[in-house]
């Protein structure tokens, strides 16, 4: 491998999606969302993202383009959101401005249940699948108290979950309508995805952190 740095200066990058000119859109766990040029000049804070809970594993996580960014120019990202009774994943979706230094119209449009006073295994993998629906990965949590709602129907911890744009559950969710399912569900039983994308037969490939430390990869 030959390694070349593209750009210094970042505090915890979580999470890298290529612009068409080159540049890049660089998530930092503080909260920051910057644009690194093609040339590696590091942009200023763009400003309107919403506060983080950046203890822990927390803070400004993914960020996934909308498919049609070339004409409508909105991005979607995760982070964990400080609410009443602790703090839990969110998803906002928002309009980068043409000069790349602002977010407009931004919007939380789904929030993950329940809250929980943790700091570890958010999730937070952000894919559009071909069916053009948001996939979203959902860590459990990590604390023993908490665990078992990976395998629990009306918790979104430990799950990956399928949304629309505006955040709601598409009616053909396989849990829709099911007694005591949240809707959004679409696979369960999840320890903590950090990493997701689909191939090109249209299948979720992901990656989560396991038990003792342990990687596992998925389809």
């Amino acid at each position: 491998f030959e390694v070349t740095v593209v750009a210094t200066g970042l505090v915890k990058p979580w999470s890298i999606e290529p612009l068409a000119d080159g540049s890049l859109l660089v998530t930092e766990k503080p909260g920051r969302l910057r644009i690194v040029s093609a040339a590696g000049q590091l942009g200023p804070a763009i400003t309107g993202v919403p506060e983080v809970d950046a203890r822990g594993q927390g803070g400004l996580l993914d960020v996934e383009l909308s498919p049609a960014f070339a004409t409508d120019r909105t991005i979607f990202w995760s982070f964990s959101e400080p609410r009443e009774g602790g703090n839990a994943t969110s998803v906002a979706r928002g309009v980068l401005s043409k000069d790349g230094t602002a977010l407009e119209q931004v919007r939380v449009i789904f929030r993950a249940q329940p809250t929980y006073r943790g700091t570890l295994h958010y999730g937070s993998r952000l894919a559009f699948g071909p069916d053009k629906m948001l996939y979203v990965t959902l860590g459990e949590r990590s604390d023993k108290a908490v665990r078992p709602q990976a395998q629990q129907m009306d918790s979104h911890m430990g799950k990956i979950l399928r949304i629309t744009t505006e955040g709601s559950a598409p009616p053909d969710n396989p849990f829709v309508g099911k007694a005591g399912a949240l809707p959004e569900i679409w696979s369960l039983g999840h320890r903590n995805v950090q990493s997701a994308d689909f191939d090109s037969q249209g299948r979720l490939w992901e990656v989560e952190h396991g038990a003792k430390g342990g990687d596992e990869l998925n389809v």
